[in-house]
C-alpha cells in the first residue's frame, strides 16, 4: 500500500511535458534576452555603409564595437523592437515608442574617449528622433571636451599641436598626367579613386596618404596638388552655417569644444556657434542679439555647459559628412569604440573573390 500510494503521489505531482512549440518559444525568448544584454552591455556588430572612413574602414566592413570601452549607455528609449533600426520599410514605420524617455546614464567603463579613437555614435542632426534611436555614424575623434581645434589647409591642429594623420587616411588631389592612359590595376592596387576627369590630362583623385609618394613618382604623373578650400571661398554649408565665420572644410576655426562646466560669454558669435548645443542638446531656450541675451527667458551674459562634447571627422576628408558640417557630438550620443573588423565583403567582386581575407579580424587603429 505504501509503495502504491508513493507511486500515485509521484504521478500526481509530475510536471507536464512542454510542447515543441513552447520549447521553441522559450529558446527564442532566452536568445533575445541574452543577445540584448550582450548587445547593450558588452559589444555590438555594425556595418560600414559609406566611404567616409576610407581607407581605414571600407564599405562592406563589419565591425565589433565595444560598449565597455567608454561604459555601456543605458537605454533612453526602453520601448523599442530589439535589433532593428529606428524605422523599417519605405513607409518609415517606427520601431519604437517615444512616449517613455529615460534620463541619460552611462555605467562605468574601461576608459574615456581619446583623441584618435574610431567612435560609433548617434547622428546629432536627427533631432526629431530620441537620442538612442538616431542613425549610427562612425568617425575618428579629433578633439576632446575643452580642446581648441583649428584646421589649416586640411591639417588638424588641437591646442596648437598638429594631429597625426592615419596611414590609410585619404584626401583629394588634382593630378596632371602626360596624357597617357592611367593604369586601372595600379589605381586599384594603390586604392586611388578617380572622382572626376577635368580635362584630357587633369583629374581629381582621392589618394590615401600611404600611396601618395609612390603615385607621385610614376613616369606619366606630372604633378599632384592637394585640393584645399581657402577662407576666401567661405562655405556656408559648414557649421555653424553663419556669415559671421569665413570657414571652409579645409580651413576652419579656431573653435573651442564645449566641456561640462565650461562657461562662455554670450555674444553674436558664441551664440551662433553654440546655439544648437544649448537649445537642442541641453534643452535651454536662448534668444536675443547684440548685448542682450536671454536663457529660458532670463537675461544672461554667460552660459555654462551641462555635458561634454567631441569633434568627429572622417578619414576620407573630402568625402565625409562630419563635425565640420553639423558640429559637436554630445557625450550622450556616444555608443562605443570600434575595435576590430570581423568580416569584409566587396560587392564589386564576383562571389569567389568577394571576401577581403586580409581584413578579417583586423584591429581598428
Amino acid at each position: 500500500m505504501k509503495g502504491l500510494f508513493s507511486a500515485k503521489n509521484k504521478i500526481a505531482t509530475a510536471k507536464p511535458k512542454k510542447s515543441k512549440s513552447r520549447e521553441w518559444l522559450d529558446a527564442i525568448l532566452f536568445a533575445v534576452i541574452a543577445s540584448s544584454i550582450i548587445r547593450g552591455l558588452l559589444f555590438s556588430a555594425y556595418a560600414i555603409p559609406t566611404g567616409s572612413m576610407e581607407s581605414t574602414q571600407l564599405v562592406g566592413d563589419y565591425l565589433f564595437v565595444s560598449k565597455l570601452a567608454y561604459g555601456p549607455r543605458m537605454p533612453i528609449t526602453p520601448l523599442s523592437i530589439p535589433f532593428l533600426e529606428s524605422t523599417v520599410t519605405s513607409s518609415k514605420i517606427k520601431t519604437y515608442w517615444n512616449g517613455l524617455q529615460l534620463p541619460y546614464y552611462r555605467l562605468p567603463g574601461l576608459g574615456q574617449v581619446e583623441k584618435g579613437d574610431v567612435v560609433v555614435f548617434n547622428y546629432p542632426p536627427e533631432k526629431e528622433k530620441p537620442v538612442d534611436m538616431r542613425t549610427h555614424y562612425i568617425k575618428r575623434c579629433q578633439a576632446l571636451p575643452g580642446d581648441v581645434l583649428l584646421i589649416i589647409n586640411s591639417r588638424v591642429y588641437v591646442n596648437g599641436m598638429k594631429n597625426g594623420l592615419p596611414a590609410e587616411a585619404q584626401t583629394s588631389y588634382i593630378v596632371k598626367t602626360d596624357g597617357e592612359s592611367l593604369n586601372p590595376q595600379l589605381l586599384k592596387d594603390l586604392k586611388i579613386e578617380v572622382r572626376q576627369q577635368l580635362s584630357l590630362i587633369d583629374f581629381e583623385m582621392i589618394i590615401p596618404a600611404k600611396s601618395l609618394d609612390d603615385f607621385k613618382n610614376r613616369e606619366n604623373i606630372r604633378s599632384v596638388k592637394p585640393v584645399v578650400a581657402l577662407r576666401q571661398q567661405a562655405n556656408r554649408s559648414v557649421f555653424p552655417q553663419s556669415d559671421l565665420f569665413d570657414w571652409t572644410e579645409d580651413n576652419y576655426g579656431p573653435v573651442r569644444i564645449p566641456k561640462k562646466g565650461l562657461t562662455i560669454s554670450l555674444n553674436d558669435s558664441t551664440v551662433a556657434l553654440y546655439k544648437t548645443a544649448i537649445q537642442l542638446d541641453e534643452h535651454n531656450l536662448i534668444t536675443g542679439s547684440g548685448k542682450d541675451f536671454y536663457v529660458n527667458n532670463k537675461k544672461a551674459s554667460t552660459y555654462t555647459f551641462q555635458q561634454n562634447y567631441y569633434w568627429m571627422m572622417g578619414d576620407n576628408r573630402h568625402n565625409s559628412e562630419d563635425s565640420r558640417y553639423w558640429g559637436f557630438v554630445p557625450e550622450d550620443h556616444i555608443v562605443g569604440k570600434a575595435m576590430i573588423t570581423w568580416l569584409s565583403l566587396d560587392d564589386s567582386e564576383n562571389i569567389l573573390n568577394r571576401v577581403r581575407w586580409s581584413r578579417i579580424f583586423k584591429p581598428i587603429n
